[in-house]
């Protein structure tokens, strides 16, 4: 709630790409804030079905590494 500092950097790094001529940039931010040690994700959820069925043709992250918060992700 506090520390915004996640926040301002995705919607910085999305302006960006748009900047770029990126279209359809959407930005994940369901998540911003939840403990990776819960279950309900509903962001990532989202992500991972538009990945699935082929509708997303890039994903711009400042720390990939961080996307998926468990082994099972």
């Amino acid at each position: 709630m506090n520390n915004l500092e996640s926040q301002r950097r995705q919607y910085g790094l999305a302006e960006r790409a748009r900047q770029l001529s990126w279209g359809g940039v959407q930005i994940v931010d369901d998540d911003l804030g939840r403990s990776g040690a819960g279950t309900a994700r509903p962001g990532f959820e989202k992500l991972l079905a538009a990945i699935c069925e082929g509708r997303v043709g890039a994903i711009v992250s400042l720390e990939a590494s961080r996307l998926a918060r468990n082994g099972r992700d």
